[in-house]
């Protein structure tokens, strides 16, 4: 494992001085616009290996994505040949349609901390929720970044990440919200965590898991996202999703199309450079 063929990866070629905050930030947004969240090994049959040189084989070297556990694990590999001050943590998500967080731990994230100062950096949400920048671990202060403004709150030693939503324009629906966006102020919870330090072999029951339990939304869907400069692009199912962030005041823009098979493995290859040595199910 090599750091310049990961600069090489996510197209960083800044020369590394400091483990600063700024060298942060800069790789990090390399990171999460190169390296798509992805499941697909799963629904191409391929198992998935939590240890560091199967996931730096996979995404540096294959130029794949990964889930969570994949992408922050690099993420945490490559700060600390920096020389960043990094440790993992394990968080609980939040599940709307349940009401709740989920009861175990299935969420990896990680803590930098810079001149005394402690940011929360995570490269494996995906989607809308993901973060793009390293956020001040500070309760209960807004932190507006391009995809919307993200602020955490602290009770009693648990922490609560959240994100304010905004509406969404979709050109080809005549009412232009969609229906889980209600009015503007409200929160999305994204997941709640502790500061307990943790191993990445403590995730291991739960990549195993994730791979095998036919309930989670992981095994129900094939999801592949990825952030560009401008907003994002996902791929759920047969489903091509363009996100343009605040395209109007408050407003995403978002484009929806629908792929057929043949679609989906160009669009992997054109808007995700993703090609997979096995056949994809969606």
């Amino acid at each position: 494992m090599n750091i310049q063929e990961y600069f090489g990866r996510i197209s960083y070629n800044k020369p590394q001085k400091d483990a600063d905050l700024e060298a942060l930030t800069a790789i990090f947004q390399h990171h999460i616009q190169a390296i798509p969240f992805e499941n697909l090994s799963m629904h191409c049959g391929e198992a998935i290996e939590l240890d560091l040189q199967s996931t730096y084989n996979k995404i540096v070297r294959k130029k794949r994505g990964g889930w969570c556990l994949e992408i922050n694990h690099l993420l945490f590999w490559a700060l600390k040949e920096l020389g960043y001050d990094v440790c993992i943590l394990g968080a609980n998500s939040y599940e709307p349609a349940e009401k709740g967080y989920t009861a175990e731990i299935n969420h990896i994230l990680l803590k930098v901390v810079i001149k005394g100062d402690s940011y929360i950096v995570d490269a494996g949400f995906g989607g809308a929720y993901q973060m793009w920048q390293p956020l001040m671990l500070i309760s209960g202060k807004d932190q507006p970044q391009i995809p919307g403004i993200f602020h955490f709150m602290e009770d009693n030693g648990t922490w609560y990440f959240e994100k304010v939503k905004r509406k969404h324009y979709i050109p080809e629906h005549s009412n232009n919200d969609f229906p889980d966006t209600p009015e503007l102020g409200n929160i999305r919870k994204i997941y709640r965590f502790t500061l307990q330090p943790r191993h990445i072999d403590d995730f291991q029951e739960l990549n195993t898991y994730l791979q095998v339990s036919p309930d989670n939304i992981l095994r129900k869907k094939s999801i592949c996202s990825l952030q560009t400069t401008s907003g994002l692009l996902a791929l759920v199912g047969w489903t091509f999703t363009e996100m343009k962030y605040n395209y109007t005041e408050d407003m995403d823009l978002v484009n929806i199309t629908t792929l057929t098979d043949e679609e989906v493995e160009k669009t992997l290859k054109d808007k995700f450079n993703i090609v997979l040595e096995n056949k994809l199910v969606p």
